[in-house]
């Protein structure tokens, strides 16, 4: 049987990658940052776009590079069609059709969404390699993203619970920018909490029925309760950043806990796994560790190469929709928006 190789292109955002898979084995994973956004307090979609103008060819061989194969031994292309930034998605779409089609070979269009689900079955060919079990329960936490997914298949998924505002991540930086940390805040709020007290302070948690998340009644709670006591004190943050953001993220947890924790016991599913640039998070990770114990689950954990935007995820989710000649036409256009 002829090997199937896929090239994945992923440029929702702000980070333009390319990976190379060879039956369902990960050859080569490059990244390429884009910095210039720190400055601006977030991700200026024309600068993101221009940017990967500029990062897709290098990206895209420097893959071929390390995976150590000539662009002629392509199997097929995939890319990220959406959801993100339409003019990045631009970019790694245009560069995506143009290459398959100089080849003659097939484009796989997949949904970035999904691809951070399936992050979960990219094989690095380790023999301590764990994979989930279908039916299993995913929570995918990033910036844009706060859901709970029901995953029966490489291509059956069902979102139970999301975000009715702000997502976890977001929460995350509009907190940090406020008390006055880098963008994008999350990984600064989480090293600044290891060396703080998570019960030090108290903030609104939510009360929505179901498996739906909402994170806008924290942020204004945060927002209020740092006013307040600026007005009592101006160093105020400074002398309690650490304790503030340990008790931040540690709000942020148990909101998203209790919400897979319900979804688990009502549908009797003790598989589960974690996903999206949040799912970085070492709290977040060490509280699906412990309740894993504490619960009896499969826990499943993406190594950190995996968690934020990269090729490989969009390279595997290419490969299981080659396997069933899922193939996207040439007219086919980027969305900004969409769900699972």
């Amino acid at each position: 049987m002829k090997s199937v190789t896929i090239l994945g292109i992923e440029s929702s955002c702000d980070d333009t990658s390319a990976a190379v898979l060879r039956d369902g084995i990960l050859l080569s994973n490059v990244i390429a940052n884009q910095q210039i956004h720190a400055s601006f307090g977030g991700v200026v979609p024309e600068l993101a776009s221009r940017a990967h103008q500029q990062n897709i060819i290098p990206v895209v061989s420097e893959a071929l590079k390390r995976a150590e194969i000539d662009k002629t031994e392509l199997s097929a292309i995939a890319f990220t069609r959406g959801p993100g930034l339409l003019g990045s998605l631009l970019v790694g779409t245009s560069f995506a059709k143009g290459l398959a089609q100089s080849l003659e070979i097939p484009l796989v269009d997949v949904n970035h969404l999904q691809g951070h689900v399936l992050a979960h079955f990219i094989s690095e060919n380790k023999p301590d390699e764990r994979k989930p079990k279908f039916p299993f329960l995913c929570l995918l936490v990033s910036g844009g993203n706060s859901q709970i997914i029901v995953v029966e298949d490489f291509d059956k998924m069902q979102v139970i619970g999301q975000t009715i505002d702000d997502a976890a991540g977001e929460a995350f930086d509009k907190c940090a920018k406020v008390m006055g940390l880098p963008y994008p805040g999350g990984p600064h709020i989480d090293k600044l909490a290891k060396d703080g007290n998570p019960i030090k302070f108290a903030f609104s948690k939510p009360n929505i029925k179901g498996y739906n998340y909402s994170f806008s009644g924290l942020k204004t709670s945060f927002l209020y309760f740092l006013r307040d006591k600026l007005a009592e004190n101006p160093d105020f943050i400074s002398q309690n950043l650490n304790d503030l953001c340990a008790c931040l993220q540690a709000t942020v947890v148990d909101i998203l806990m209790k919400k897979l924790i319900l979804a688990a016991k009502e549908l009797n599913i003790n598989e589960i796994a974690l996903a999206g640039g949040v799912s970085a998070n070492s709290a977040l990770r060490q509280a699906l560790i412990d309740f894993g114990q504490k619960y009896k689950w499969n826990i499943f954990i993406p190594p950190f190469a995996y968690t934020t935007d990269n090729a490989a995820m969009i390279a595997m989710a290419g490969y299981f929709k080659y396997l069933k000649n899922d193939f996207c036409k040439l007219t086919e256009v980027p969305f900004a928006r969409v769900t699972i």
